[in-house]
């Protein structure tokens, strides 16, 4: 182990260590492998073309994000394989160069394809998949440069700043692309995507590396043994996943924005701005609280308001103030939602086996993902099939959608009565609470063989 520890110790960073180019890759690569996501930027105009140009029912819609996310959901692997593999003898500067043109090119390709459902689907997974493997090498490049230069706080600071504001600015952008030809909304993307290509040719500086490094896939074998080894991982596994499967209703109010409401696709980005700021807002909120108040409080709290807030989108109807009610209520939402979220992904990284922080945090954020859109699919599913509660009248549209609201709510509230049942040596901690943080290592690592501890604690990809 010692001699290991030399030997990482004496490498040099591959990275060049100057602050300013590195600075400017990690604000490029966090902005613009957020923006022109198919689900960022483009969801607005794809929504708007496959609903009236497609004319396609909720489920399919639903259906067409959850597999177009499919390389998503595997990103932790994308991870290893862009660390242990070096592409033209580096680990960072030609996947990223590569990957955002090819990305930028197959949004190009988007405007061309013929616009059926199954050609738009297959295009939309390959932009996916490039902007993946850009993501995950900007990921590595905030990590690695802030470990080497001791800032890495302040570099992911600004990654949330930067991520934040994307959100922002998305919504009244994606509602003009929406409003106008479709190719603009690809050209728009795709341009975004290719400005990533000069930044990084001219400011990202890299040292060759040696062919593969094996380590990391051994590392990577042995870190996935710990997390299957990890009690208190899957406990929270389980109460992320049983919170993001509430039976979702994201593509249903598309529809109803649409069609009941009569909301101009500018109209609904518009509503970003507000909804956007207000989940920034909870989520500075969350940083502030968790300094004073234990998380299991917290999330008490949070899942419960998040439950209540929901109950809102029964007023989700029309009439002469039905936009400004709609910015109020996704307003709200927004807050709650972001403050409830903020809470949850604590949880996940405090749950997360030591010296399996990445790929146990990257495995967690991908179930959530999965869990999120495959909940908007139950929800459409429902919606197309008329379901509705006994107790819920009003025409079928109005009754289907409010009986999706009291179900998400409902399945919300009981997530809250399972809080009680996580595990309460994590529970019970707060930030800079180093004791409670101290035991929750000690009880992972219960069972555990104590040579793979001590040879592989504090590393992550």
């Amino acid at each position: 182990m010692a001699a290991q520890q030399n030997s990482q110790t004496s490498e040099k960073p591959a990275l060049s260590l100057n602050k300013g180019n590195l600075i400017i890759i990690i604000i490029a690569t966090m902005l613009l492998t957020t923006l022109p996501q198919p689900a960022v930027l483009g969801k607005l105009p794809i929504q708007h073309l496959l609903l009236k140009g497609l004319h396609v029912d909720k489920t399919q819609m639903a259906g067409f994000w959850f597999i177009i996310g499919l390389a998503w959901y595997f990103k932790p692997f994308a991870g290893i394989f862009t660390d242990a593999f070096p592409l033209f003898g580096t680990r960072r500067r030609h996947y990223l160069l590569i990957s955002s043109a090819l990305c930028a090119a197959s949004w190009i390709a988007l405007a061309f394809v013929p616009k059926t459902y199954s050609a738009l689907l297959w295009t939309c997974m390959i932009i996916n998949a490039f902007m993946v493997i850009a993501s995950t090498v900007g990921g590595a490049i905030l990590v690695e440069a802030g470990q080497a230069m001791g800032s890495t706080g302040r570099f992911t600071a600004i990654r949330g700043i930067v991520m934040y504001s994307a959100n922002i600015i998305t919504g009244p952008l994606a509602g003009f692309l929406a409003s106008g030809a479709f190719a603009l909304a690809t050209g728009v993307n795709g341009l975004a995507m290719f400005m990533l290509v000069p930044l990084t040719f001219w400011f990202m500086i890299e040292q060759p590396r040696r062919a593969t490094n094996y380590e990391i896939l051994e590392n990577s074998k042995v870190q996935l043994g710990k997390i299957g080894r990890s009690g208190v991982m899957w406990a929270a596994i389980v109460f992320l996943g049983l919170y993001y499967f509430a039976p979702g209703f994201a593509t249903p109010l598309y529809f109803r924005q649409n069609h009941q409401l009569h909301f101009s696709q500018q109209m609904i980005g518009n509503i970003g701005i507000f909804s956007g700021t207000a989940q920034v807002l909870g989520a500075i909120l969350y940083g502030i609280l968790i300094k004073r108040f234990q998380i299991r409080n917290l999330i008490l709290v949070t899942v419960l308001l998040s439950a209540i807030s929901t109950m809102a989108y029964l007023l989700y109807n029309p009439g002469g103030d039905a936009y400004l009610r709609a910015i109020l209520i996704d307003s709200q939402a927004g807050f709650f939602g972001g403050l409830c979220e903020m809470a949850l992904l604590d949880l996940a990284a405090r749950a997360t086996p030591r010296g399996s922080e990445g790929l146990g945090y990257s495995l967690m954020l991908s179930i959530r993902n999965v869990a999120l859109f495959g909940s908007d699919v139950l929800g459409s599913r429902l919606a197309d099939n008329g379901w509705h509660l006994p107790f819920v009248g009003g025409n079928l549209h109005d009754s289907t959608f409010h009986s999706l609201v009291y179900l998400n709510a409902g399945t919300t509230f009981i997530v809250f009565l399972l809080v009680p049942l996580l595990p309460g040596v994590i529970m019970k901690s707060r930030d800079d609470d180093k004791v409670l943080q101290q035991e929750v290592m000690e009880q992972d690592l219960l069972g555990q063989d104590p040579s793979l501890t001590s040879e592989f604690e504090g590393r992550e990809l």
